[in-house]
């Protein structure tokens, strides 16, 4: 193995570690959640063993696991990037293959499941299974919130692994006029709900050229750390849908935004990541299994959610051969020229030759 390579996943194994010693530090006034979150953190470094043992046999098991749990919303969001891409024809995975393939993961020293959609919480109930079964396993879960009532609150709570991340587009104005009117209101509802039961929750805000100085303000995070929320995630927009290239952040914004989430972190008594972030310093793209990997709602296993290619299905194949992907292999090969993302995300930035590699490997099993 190359020693670069070795020396970013060490690099991104110490930022996730280092970002769980910082929530648990935040959360230290609750004992349930303290209890929780050290057990997460003492898995997490013995989760990285089981990768490097992994590594050494060949198989490249990544630190994180995006699940997209289904295409269905029950909101329809203006550019939204599952709508965009109309994912139709197979059916979501069964409760039993989701189980199995949280099991696999796990095993494998996979750290972070993050569950994602659609809207993940139409599968509450198995969403909520899953956390119990793994304890151990810091599950993220990406929601529009409007499913959470009094009653799954409650549930949630109880599921201490288990992170709730609300969708927000900043105030109100920014979030009700792509989310719909009055969302924005029945977020913070969600959002009291869970702080009353001392929930360790966050939102989400997609970043844009024309929202930046809005979701970057100190007062829209203050106003945001008042409702509870604990973590911030800044994911900037990547044009999925056609003719928003005008809301790509500009390379000066881009280099803002590392700035700002970098000076709130040594503020504020909260997290805040920036995605994809600032992957130059891991050598360039972290999909495709350098970082994580993204797994559609039939069980297609893809390098990242913007990239919706695979050769792998793990409805059929088992995670530790599915791993081997060739896709994922040529895509990580050539992962130096997946540094400068102009649109949010390197491999959507490159997807026409992603799609080549695809029509390549399907020449390459031909009979």
């Amino acid at each position: 193995m190359i020693k670069e390579d070795r020396d970013y996943r060490d690099l991104f194994d110490g930022v996730i570690a280092s970002t769980l010693r910082r929530a648990l530090g935040i959360a230290a006034a609750d004992p349930a959640l303290t209890v929780a979150g050290a057990k997460i953190l003492y898995r997490q470094q013995r989760a990285a063993a089981i990768r490097r043992e992994y590594e050494r046999q060949g198989i490249l098991v990544p630190p994180v696991m995006m699940i997209s749990l289904t295409s269905r919303c029950n909101l329809a969001c203006k550019g939204c990037y599952m709508r965009a891409q109309r994912r139709e024809g197979a059916p979501d995975m069964s409760t039993e293959q989701l189980r199995s393939l949280v099991a696999q993961a796990s095993e494998m020293g996979v750290s972070v499941i993050v569950f994602a959609g659609g809207e993940p919480l139409l599968r509450a109930e198995e969403i909520l299974d899953l956390a119990g079964e793994s304890p151990r396993v810091l599950f993220v879960v990406f929601t529009n919130g409007l499913l959470i009532d009094d009653r799954l609150a409650d549930r949630l709570a109880a599921r201490r692994n288990l992170v709730p991340v609300i969708s927000l587009e900043g105030f109100r104005a920014d979030t009700d006029g792509r989310r719909g009117e009055g969302i924005y209101d029945r977020l913070l509802s969600a959002a009291s709900m869970l702080k009353d039961r001392k929930v360790f929750f966050g939102c989400s805000i997609t970043v844009t050229q024309k929202n930046i100085d809005r979701v970057t303000d100190a007062g829209f995070v203050r106003q945001t750390m008042e409702t509870g929320a604990r973590a911030f995630v800044f994911v900037e927009y990547v044009p999925i849908e056609p003719d928003t290239e005008d809301l790509v952040l500009r390379d000066d914004q881009r280099v803002a935004l590392n700035e700002r989430l970098a000076a709130f972190d040594r503020e504020y008594p909260a997290l805040f990541i920036g995605f994809p972030g600032d992957e130059g310093m891991y050598g360039g793209c972290l999909a495709s299994g350098r970082g994580f990997v993204h797994v559609n709602p039939a069980g297609g296993l893809e390098p990242c959610p913007a990239a919706p290619f695979s050769d792998a299905d793990l409805t059929k194949t088992a995670l530790k051969d599915a791993l081997r992907s060739g896709l994922l292999k040529e895509i990580r090969e050539h992962h130096d020229r997946l540094t400068e993302a102009h649109g949010g995300c390197a491999l959507w930035t490159n997807r026409e030759w992603v799609r080549g590699l695809m029509t390549e490997g399907a020449r390459e099993r031909a009979p």
